[in-house]
Protein backbone atom coordinates (compact mmCIF):
# COMPACT_ATOMS: atom_id res chain seq x y z
CA UNK A 1 0.00 0.00 0.00
CA UNK A 2 1.67 3.82 -0.54
CA UNK A 3 0.79 5.74 2.23
CA UNK A 4 1.17 9.56 2.67
CA UNK A 5 2.32 10.57 5.40
CA UNK A 6 2.29 14.31 7.23
CA UNK A 7 3.18 16.28 10.42
CA UNK A 8 4.36 19.93 12.07
CA UNK A 9 7.19 19.97 14.36
CA UNK A 10 4.99 19.04 16.99
CA UNK A 11 5.43 15.41 15.68
CA UNK A 12 8.68 14.64 13.65
CA UNK A 13 9.83 12.10 16.53
CA UNK A 14 6.63 10.26 16.25
CA UNK A 15 6.34 10.45 11.85
CA UNK A 16 9.86 8.95 11.83
CA UNK A 17 8.94 6.37 14.03
CA UNK A 18 5.83 5.48 12.08
CA UNK A 19 7.73 5.66 8.89
CA UNK A 20 9.96 2.72 9.94
CA UNK A 21 7.15 1.20 11.12
CA UNK A 22 5.39 1.63 8.17
CA UNK A 23 8.07 0.52 5.77
CA UNK A 24 9.08 -2.68 7.77
CA UNK A 25 5.20 -3.72 7.56
CA UNK A 26 6.16 -3.68 3.17
CA UNK A 27 4.50 -0.12 2.86
CA UNK A 28 5.52 2.77 0.31
CA UNK A 29 5.80 5.61 2.38
CA UNK A 30 5.18 9.33 0.84
CA UNK A 31 6.84 12.30 3.45
CA UNK A 32 4.58 14.99 3.17
CA UNK A 33 5.98 16.83 6.64
CA UNK A 34 8.27 18.64 7.92
CA UNK A 35 11.58 16.58 9.30
CA UNK A 36 12.42 19.59 11.68
CA UNK A 37 11.55 20.47 14.79
CA UNK A 38 11.49 24.43 13.65
CA UNK A 39 8.10 25.86 14.23
CA UNK A 40 5.56 25.59 11.15
CA UNK A 41 2.27 25.47 9.95
CA UNK A 42 0.24 22.28 10.48
CA UNK A 43 -2.63 23.31 7.60
CA UNK A 44 -0.07 23.12 4.69
CA UNK A 45 0.78 19.03 5.53
CA UNK A 46 -2.83 18.26 6.05
CA UNK A 47 -3.62 19.98 2.84
CA UNK A 48 -0.87 18.27 0.93
CA UNK A 49 -1.66 14.83 2.10
CA UNK A 50 -5.36 15.29 1.63
CA UNK A 51 -4.97 16.20 -2.47
CA UNK A 52 -2.66 13.62 -2.59
CA UNK A 53 -5.10 11.03 -1.12
CA UNK A 54 -8.33 12.59 -3.25
CA UNK A 55 -5.64 12.52 -6.63
CA UNK A 56 -5.13 8.76 -5.35
CA UNK A 57 -1.39 9.06 -5.27
CA UNK A 58 -1.50 7.09 -2.82
CA UNK A 59 -4.11 4.68 -0.83
CA UNK A 60 -4.64 6.66 2.13
CA UNK A 61 -2.74 9.18 4.16
CA UNK A 62 -1.52 9.70 8.05
CA UNK A 63 -1.34 12.51 9.72
CA UNK A 64 0.47 14.01 12.78
CA UNK A 65 0.73 17.32 14.97
CA UNK A 66 0.09 17.74 18.68
CA UNK A 67 -3.07 16.40 19.20
CA UNK A 68 -4.47 15.22 15.40
CA UNK A 69 -6.87 17.94 15.67
CA UNK A 70 -5.93 21.12 13.68
CA UNK A 71 -4.03 19.22 10.87
CA UNK A 72 -7.20 16.60 10.09
CA UNK A 73 -9.25 20.14 10.47
CA UNK A 74 -6.72 21.07 7.32
CA UNK A 75 -7.21 18.10 5.47
CA UNK A 76 -10.88 17.77 5.76
CA UNK A 77 -10.96 21.54 3.85
CA UNK A 78 -10.22 19.28 1.18
CA UNK A 79 -12.87 18.14 -0.99
CA UNK A 80 -13.72 14.51 -0.95
CA UNK A 81 -11.08 14.05 2.51
CA UNK A 82 -12.66 11.96 5.37
CA UNK A 83 -10.00 12.63 8.01
CA UNK A 84 -10.91 11.42 11.17
CA UNK A 85 -8.61 11.96 14.56
CA UNK A 86 -8.19 8.96 16.84
CA UNK A 87 -6.95 8.31 20.07
CA UNK A 88 -6.88 4.47 20.18
CA UNK A 89 -7.36 1.59 17.74
CA UNK A 90 -11.50 0.60 18.00
CA UNK A 91 -12.32 4.18 16.82
CA UNK A 92 -9.49 3.64 14.19
CA UNK A 93 -10.92 0.51 12.88
CA UNK A 94 -14.63 1.61 13.31
CA UNK A 95 -13.82 4.75 11.11
CA UNK A 96 -12.69 2.69 8.58
CA UNK A 97 -15.53 0.46 8.55
CA UNK A 98 -17.87 2.46 8.45
CA UNK A 99 -17.16 6.53 7.10
CA UNK A 100 -14.47 4.52 5.04
CA UNK A 101 -11.73 7.27 6.05
CA UNK A 102 -9.59 7.70 3.89
CA UNK A 103 -6.96 9.82 6.60
CA UNK A 104 -6.05 8.59 9.92
CA UNK A 105 -5.08 11.19 12.06
CA UNK A 106 -3.65 11.44 15.40
CA UNK A 107 -1.64 13.25 18.15
CA UNK A 108 2.13 12.95 18.97
CA UNK A 109 1.08 14.67 22.64
CA UNK A 110 -1.74 12.27 22.63
CA UNK A 111 -0.45 8.78 21.96
CA UNK A 112 2.77 7.47 22.41
CA UNK A 113 4.47 4.90 19.79
CA UNK A 114 2.98 1.54 20.85
CA UNK A 115 -0.85 3.02 20.73
CA UNK A 116 0.15 4.91 17.21
CA UNK A 117 1.57 1.90 15.97
CA UNK A 118 -1.51 -0.17 17.26
CA UNK A 119 -3.99 2.36 15.59
CA UNK A 120 -1.99 2.19 12.24
CA UNK A 121 -2.69 -1.66 12.16
CA UNK A 122 -6.54 -1.14 13.29
CA UNK A 123 -6.80 1.36 10.64
CA UNK A 124 -4.55 -0.60 8.04
CA UNK A 125 -6.64 -3.87 8.21
CA UNK A 126 -10.02 -2.62 7.85
CA UNK A 127 -11.77 -2.50 5.23
CA UNK A 128 -14.98 -0.78 4.52
CA UNK A 129 -17.84 -1.77 4.94
CA UNK A 130 -20.18 -0.42 2.79
CA UNK A 131 -24.03 -1.45 2.55
CA UNK A 132 -25.97 0.99 5.17
CA UNK A 133 -23.13 3.18 5.27
CA UNK A 134 -22.95 4.19 2.24
CA UNK A 135 -25.80 6.41 2.58
CA UNK A 136 -24.23 8.51 5.13
CA UNK A 137 -21.05 8.61 3.13
CA UNK A 138 -22.96 10.14 0.13
CA UNK A 139 -24.53 12.40 2.25
CA UNK A 140 -21.02 13.89 3.53
CA UNK A 141 -20.28 14.14 -0.09
CA UNK A 142 -23.60 15.77 -1.22
CA UNK A 143 -22.52 18.49 2.24
CA UNK A 144 -19.28 19.25 -0.12
CA UNK A 145 -21.43 19.95 -2.95
CA UNK A 146 -23.38 22.74 -1.29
Amino acid sequence: MKIAIGNDHAAVALKNEMVAYLQGLGHEVVNFGTDTNDSCNYPEFGEAVGRAVVAKEVDCGVLICGTGIGISIAANKVKGVRAAVVSEPVSARLTKLHNDANIIAFGARIVGSEMAKAILDAYLGTEYEGGRHQKRVDMIHAIEEK
